[in-house]
């Protein structure tokens, strides 16, 4: 009778023990994490940084830019190719462009050669006869604008401002010039311009022609 009334509860035991043993299983699966996997949506999910190099406010870098020096490296190239010779210029008056009883020219160098030079300060600057002789006393140099170093490159041009006060409003005597005799700066040989700007001081005392230092460009 014992025997009977204990194969019940021994059943009921194993039934109890296999739903523990079932639940445990499930629960562990459940708490891996590498059981869950995300959807793939084909998209990165990286930021603009992943694709390159971030600024301090976390947006792309920009592009890098030029080497600094580069400028610098490039001016001390340019000085080295040393000064313009007067064989490698030419010489040109530009058109009067009067104001304020101011006469106003722009004597021009061009680089004529197949080289990079350069030019620093004034010309030296005569008005002369059909004889090549000087007719009027040398023109002021305007010492208290600053000079510098213009690099021309073939082909470029560098200006000097030549200016006066019309004679006819200061009284002197005057004379008209044949051409001027420009020598380029640090040089001893001349070019010859024709001048076609009218009478000039030759007195020296008033309507002196001032010449300013060279410059980049034309003076247009």
């Amino acid at each position: 009778m014992r025997r009977y009334l204990l194969l019940p509860a021994a059943l009921a035991c194993c039934a109890v023990l296999a739903g523990c043993s079932g639940q445990d299983t499930e629960n562990s699966a459940g708490d891996d994490p590498s059981a869950v996997t995300a959807p793939s949506t084909g998209e990165s999910t990286g930021s603009p940084a992943d694709s390159g190099t971030t600024g301090p406010s976390g947006r792309p870098a920009p592009a890098s830019s030029p080497v600094a020096g580069s400028a610098t490296a490039t001016s001390t190239a340019s000085a080295a190719q040393g000064r313009c010779h007067t064989s490698e210029l030419s010489a040109s008056v530009g058109a009067n462009r009067p104001g304020a009883g101011q006469s106003n020219f722009a004597l021009v160098l061009t680089n004529g050669s197949r080289r990079t030079c350069t030019v620093h300060g004034f010309p030296g600057v005569e008005f002369v006869n059909g004889a090549g002789e000087a007719v009027t006393p040398d023109p002021e140099r305007a010492t208290d604008e600053e000079r510098r170093t213009v690099t021309l490159a073939p082909g470029a041009s560098a200006w000097s401002a030549l200016t006066y006060t019309n004679p006819a409003l200061t009284g002197v005597t005057t004379v008209t010039p044949a051409a001027l005799r420009v020598t380029p700066p640090d040089e001893t040989a001349a070019l010859s311009v024709r001048w076609a700007g009218g009478e000039v001081s030759n007195t020296g005392k008033a309507s002196v022609p001032r010449l300013g230092p060279l410059r980049p460009g034309d003076g247009t």
